[in-house]
């Protein structure tokens, strides 16, 4: 691995890790939020990642597979990692309590209307910092290794984190604007939360350069793959709905794989 190549998908991780810091921003600069738009972008974002997944990453996995185990066994392989991934993602999230998830957003955003209950807004916003640093970790491997391997993958991984990562900011800062009223703390636990990306790449890396291969590749890329379908189809997908018209949601993710199918036909 060129040092150039992994200094690029450090910084794209870093990139779509500060989008939490732009949804912070949005949280505190505006009190009305646009529904609509904010569906149609999570709907977008779900359409990139699991068309990438599942056309560009999987089929990646399996061709590196296939080359270092055979054919048969590669498939195999490839098919296990995938579901490894999202079951390491459905754990993590589990694990989460579900009245303290990162993405129930919608309630959040009518927070300003409540009084006398600035302690628990603000646990509501450390439970949301912590349980989105969780969620980037593996997000953030994700983007690195789509990098690494192809930098046109690298950076279409880190605009749908990114764009994924704008609520996952509001999630966080919007309860502790309102309960200290310093857009100061929103903004900076907002914004460290999402530095759990850039942590998660490095982690990464460092604990699998030595062993790293084809087959080790293909493994951690499958599983990547799965951990982008899960993530999309259990938290963008239903947000999204929320947020907005079921097809204004289903447009977004049409859209989304449009998108994503010509940017990769443009550089094939």
């Amino acid at each position: 691995m060129e040092a150039g190549n992994v200094w690029f998908a450090l910084g794209l991780t870093i990139f779509a890790g500060i989008a939490t810091g732009v949804g912070s921003i949005m949280a505190f600069m505006s009190k009305k939020f646009n529904p609509k738009f904010l569906a149609g972008a999570l709907g977008f974002s779900a359409g990139v990642m699991i068309y990438v997944s599942m056309v560009e990453i999987f089929i990646k996995a399996k061709d590196a597979l296939s080359a270092y185990y055979g054919a048969k066994p590669g498939y195999v392989y490839t098919t296990i990692a995938f579901f490894i991934g999202i079951g390491i993602i459905a754990i993590i999230d589990k694990l989460i309590p579900s009245h303290e998830n990162p993405h129930e957003i919608k309630n959040i955003s009518h927070s300003g209307e409540s009084n006398g209950q600035d302690t628990k807004l603000m646990r509501m916003g450390l439970f949301s910092a912590l349980a989105i640093g969780i969620h980037n970790f593996p997000e953030g491997l994700a983007t690195f290794m789509g990098a690494l391997t192809d930098p046109t993958l690298g950076i279409s991984i880190a605009v749908a984190i990114a764009i994924h990562n704008i609520p996952e900011g509001i999630a966080v800062s919007a309860p502790i604007f309102y309960a200290t009223k310093s857009r100061k703390k929103a903004f900076w636990y907002s914004f460290l939360s999402g530095f759990a990306e850039p942590v998660g790449a490095l982690v990464g890396y460092f604990l699998l350069r030595r062993i790293f291969n084809e087959a080790t590749f293909g493994l951690i890329f499958a599983g990547v793959a799965g951990i982008m379908v899960y993530i999309s189809l259990d938290e963008l997908l239903p947000t999204a709905e929320e947020y907005g018209e079921h097809h204004i949601a289903i447009g977004g993710l049409i859209a989304g794989m449009a998108v994503m199918a010509a940017s990769l036909l443009m550089f094939a």
